[in-house]
């Protein structure tokens, strides 16, 4: 029996088809002509199935994430932008200095091709901020249905320099607790964006890689002693983390927090909690109260620092829970996020 004829796709297509994930000369078109060029480097140009890379140090950080925003496009960035600073921020919270980053991408059949082309546009001028190289990637088509739209994986490598230890040991009592910035600008910019809510013409996504404040605070104070970006979550779960994991209890002063106003004006009008709400471009930092002013005039030299805050200290109270103190002097309990408040918002 003759078997019928199956011709490949070759000609030009604006969505994505499930072709372009067959590994053959539509999948080696979508690489050549999208990703190759926006993310072109030495490491990628290998063209082999992984790359190959000099660490010039015995101590590395590693860390990998996933991204499934929806909406794609918010006020302030997108999915692609997001992927890259999500994933340079997990490698300066280590201390490292981040170097290397893969991207995978999973993409519905019938994505608009000129949506993935703005989607690695992005990544390619965050990648570049941020001083970091894409040097390897996957590519998968899921069929119609399968997926939301775009979802993108990263892993990212950096180095840490010998005299860095940061990490949950080095939390103490006396410590204080610094913000880079004002908090809950991403969840309710994601929210607002895909509800329709009406706020996202006055809010932004603070989406952003923290490079130059990290590297500037390791190079000019002698002791960090926790770095931390509170995403998911928001501040209350990323707080209840590092008090439960340093088995230590933190207070935080509740008129020291920076809230932009039309933040808390949709978070008034939504009952949400901005400490409960998801940041992007944000760092908690502890180190001693000593070093704290010093700390806070490097951090607010930067663009995406302006308004840190001193927020609170660490207490030597073992109860390992997050205190509020109240502008009329009473205190609550601040719990981790129970549930899910703002779904999608990475």
């Amino acid at each position: 029996m003759e078997l019928p004829n199956c011709p490949i796709p070759t000609q030009k297509y604006d969505r994505i088809t499930m072709a372009h994930g067959g590994g053959g000369k539509m999948t080696t078109r979508l690489i050549e002509k999208i990703f190759y060029p926006a993310f072109s480097n030495r490491w990628l140009e290998q063209a082999h199935d992984g790359a190959t890379l000099n660490l010039p140090s015995s101590r590395i950080a590693f860390t990998t994430d996933s991204f499934v925003v929806n909406p794609l496009f918010f006020p302030g960035g997108n999915i692609g932008d997001l992927a890259v600073n999500g994933t340079v921020n997990d490698l300066l919270c280590c201390g490292a200095t981040p170097l290397y980053l893969s991207a995978g991408f999973i993409l519905e059949e019938g994505l608009p091709i000129d949506t993935l082309k703005k989607v690695v546009h992005s990544m390619q001028t965050a990648a570049a901020k941020a001083g970091v190289s894409i040097v390897t990637g996957d590519t998968k088509v899921v069929e119609f249905g399968k997926c939301d739209k775009l979802f993108i994986n990263t892993a990212g490598i950096g180095i840490i320099p010998e005299n860095i230890d940061i990490g949950l040991h080095r939390v103490v009592k006396g410590d204080a607790v610094i913000v880079t910035g004002p908090i809950g600008n991403h969840g309710v910019s994601i929210l607002s964006t895909r509800e329709s809510l009406g706020f996202e013409s006055s809010i932004q996504s603070d989406t952003a890689a923290l490079t130059q404040i990290v590297a500037k605070l390791l190079s000019g104070i002698p002791d960090i002693h926790i770095l931390r970006d509170p995403t998911r979550g928001g501040l209350s779960s990323t707080l209840n983390e590092i008090a439960t994991g340093a088995h230590v209890t933190i207070v935080i002063d509740e008129a020291a927090l920076p809230i932009d106003p039309p933040v808390k004006a949709a978070c008034d009008l939504l009952g949400l909690d901005p400490l409960y709400v998801a940041n992007e471009g944000l760092m908690l930092i502890f180190l001693p109260n000593e070093y704290a002013e010093q700390a806070l005039r490097i951090i607010r030299g930067e663009p995406h620092g302006e308004n840190a805050r001193i927020i609170g200290r660490v207490t030597d109270d073992k109860r390992a829970e997050v205190i509020l103190e109240l502008a009329l002097g009473q205190t609550r309990v601040i719990d981790m996020l129970s549930g899910e408040q703002l779904p999608r918002i990475c």
